[in-house]
């Protein structure tokens, strides 16, 4: 009898027992999926994070290069258009005066406005490089190379292979903006005699190699400073690689991947 009474509580207990399990395993499962759950949801806004900053940095380099050729427009159109008047206006008056009194005071200020008309037009093309909007990346690149090695300063070689994609505006700007602040570091600080720069690229990516002979980087340009963040940034919009090196020995080097789209 004890034993038979032993079985029937032990069989009422069972499916007791089967529930507390289920309900056990559920709790568990539900618990992993819970966390399985919010690390997907944090991967998600760090996902959202990520696009975000990316987009606001690309709008913030869009305006910047906005801002850029509306100035580079205005010195050209109105600025650029007062001083040629300016500057004929003299020339009538050297021409009216001859060896007059003034003629000097006049030529003077001739020679004072075309100053001002080189330097406008320096700054302005600076601002946005009319040969890379006409011609595109490697024809400007090879005569700006061309234009230091006369100084013969420095020797600048430009190699590109023959199978360069087609490259947007906004690649061919961003890339141009980054090689010029590297030529601009190079000629300053490095004392290098020597600047090579290499592009190569296929249908889904674009390298570029910038090396020079110079003295590596020195101790007073950190990688943190407004010039290489500058550089970071651009490369950083473009969702590209960079990648950069050199030493006293070797001088410095720059590697860059960017894909293409």
């Amino acid at each position: 009898m004890e034993a038979s009474s032993d079985i029937t509580v032990l069989s009422a207990l069972l499916p007791f027992v089967a529930i507390v399990f289920i309900i056990t395993i559920g709790v568990v499962l539900l618990n992993l999926q819970f966390k399985k759950n919010i690390y997907k949801q944090q991967l998600l806004n760090e996902e959202l994070k990520n696009k975000h900053q990316l987009d606001l940095l690309q709008t913030s380099i869009a305006v910047q290069e906005g801002e850029r050729k509306r100035i580079a427009e205005n010195l050209h159109d109105e600025l650029g258009a007062i001083l040629s008047i300016s500057r004929m206006r003299m020339v009538q008056m050297e021409g009216d005066i001859g060896d007059g009194e003034h003629c000097e005071t006049i030529a003077e200020i001739r020679s004072y406005i075309e100053t001002s008309i080189a330097s406008m037009r320096r700054i302005s093309h600076e601002l946005i490089p009319p040969q890379l909007e006409q011609f595109g990346l490697v024809p400007t690149l090879e005569s700006i190379t061309e234009q230091l090695s006369k100084t013969k300063k420095i020797t600048v070689t430009l190699s590109s292979n023959d199978y360069l994609p087609e490259l947007s505006w906004t690649i061919q700007l961003g890339v141009f903006r980054v090689l010029m602040e590297f030529l601009n570091n190079t000629i300053k600080h490095a004392n290098a005699s020597e600047i090579h720069i290499d592009l190569s690229g296929d249908k889904n990516d674009l390298w570029c190699l910038y090396r020079d002979n110079g003295i590596g980087l020195p101790e007073h340009i950190p990688l943190n400073g407004l010039g290489f963040r500058n550089i970071e940034g651009r490369i950083n919009a473009l969702e590209g690689q960079l990648t950069i090196g050199g030493s006293k020995a070797a001088g410095f080097t720059a590697s860059i991947q960017i894909p293409l789209k």
